[in-house]
């Protein structure tokens, strides 16, 4: 084994014993079947059996139900509650900071090992950006030929420079999967522009790709010049600060909310290349986002209740869920829009 394989391979025995041990508790302290763990875990019956059994086996239910795991549960069911999600889950933090890449990426990558397992879609339209682009970092070759990738907004910089966090490509790689690219930038230059580039032979077709997909698996941006759109090229500073300015706190695929959950109609935004975020409502739309600086933006997001599902860190969960003092809006620790 390299030296490379060896660590991931690390990665992968850690995350079953947490899947374990989140098994455990809904099995042990929750009464839930195996089946009902199945489905809460998205993970296949056997799979469900297997961790519970482990979980017996190695020690984990004192060890990590009475624990952290159990506190994650709980938080998972306040957060699906408070905002209307079918899907959460919460993980313990691996590291903190502001934004908690490390803890993220393993999170979302497990999930969606998880969602190729299940084999439950055929098409999965995925966003970009630094915490999509961590869990195909930790994602484990996962072969998947039975499922299209495709690209839900441009993955060209304003200079048509290429996405460093663009993730298509490297799902392709580790699933061996069809995956399908926009080569187009995320912002058109105008509104006719838009047209123009969405009309042409190929970007069409991708487009109405991307409209077939069960599964949408997306990031929450913040609105300020720190910001992955911002810095990545694909907004100027003066856009975003004008953006800021009408009052929008997130952004998802290229549509922005204010704080209380309102889409914020922008001249950007009518230029993102990218779906009508209106249209992805009432279908399965899950984000993978957290640490401080996003707190105003997942919160925004959240409110506008297009998120079906959130992958998220249990430091960001403690503040959505209130536990943790200073973290609701107008309050002391609350900011402005530009450090959301």
């Amino acid at each position: 084994m390299g030296e490379l394989d060896q660590p991931r391979l690390n990665l992968q025995i850690d995350e079953e014993a947490t899947l374990a041990a989140r098994a455990a508790w809904l099995y042990f302290a929750g009464g839930q079947t195996q089946g009902e763990i199945a489905e809460k875990l998205n993970v296949p019956n056997t799979k469900a059996h297997r961790l519970i059994a482990r979980a017996s086996r190695d020690g984990l239910i004192r060890v990590f139900v009475e624990g952290p795991i159990a506190g994650c549960v709980a938080f998972e069911e306040q957060l699906k509650a408070k905002f209307g999600l079918g899907h959460c889950e919460v993980v313990p933090n691996i590291d903190d900071g502001i934004l908690p890449l490390r803890t993220l990426g393993m999170a979302g990558a497990r999930y969606l090992r998880n969602v190729l397992d299940r084999a439950l879609h055929g098409i999965i339209g995925v966003g970009h950006g630094r915490t999509l682009a961590a869990a195909i970092d930790f994602l484990p070759s996962s072969p998947a030929p039975h499922v299209k990738f495709v690209s839900l907004l441009g993955g060209l910089t304003r200079r048509f420079a290429a996405n460093p966090y663009d993730v298509i490509h490297r799902l392709s790689e580790r699933t061996g999967s069809e995956a399908y690219l926009l080569p187009v930038p995320f912002f058109a230059n105008s509104v006719g522009d838009k047209a123009v580039l969405l009309s042409q032979f190929g970007i069409a077709d991708v487009v109405a790709l991307a409209r077939q997909a069960s599964l949408h698996l997306v990031g929450i941006g913040e609105v300020d010049n720190q910001g992955f759109i911002t810095s990545a090229g694909m907004v100027s500073t003066s856009e975003i600060e004008d953006v800021a300015r009408a009052g929008a706190l997130g952004e998802v695929l290229g549509s922005f909310f204010d704080d209380q959950g309102r889409q914020v109609p922008t001249d950007l935004s009518a230029r993102a290349l990218a779906p009508d975020i209106e249209l992805l409502r009432g279908r399965e739309l899950v984000a993978i986002a957290g640490g401080r600086n996003k707190m105003k933006a997942i919160r925004a997001v959240l409110r506008s209740g297009l998120l079906t599902g959130l992958i998220t860190d249990e430091s960001t969960a403690r503040q959505l869920t209130g536990e943790e003092p200073g973290v609701e809006p107008g309050s002391k620790n609350g900011g402005n829009a530009a450090s959301a």
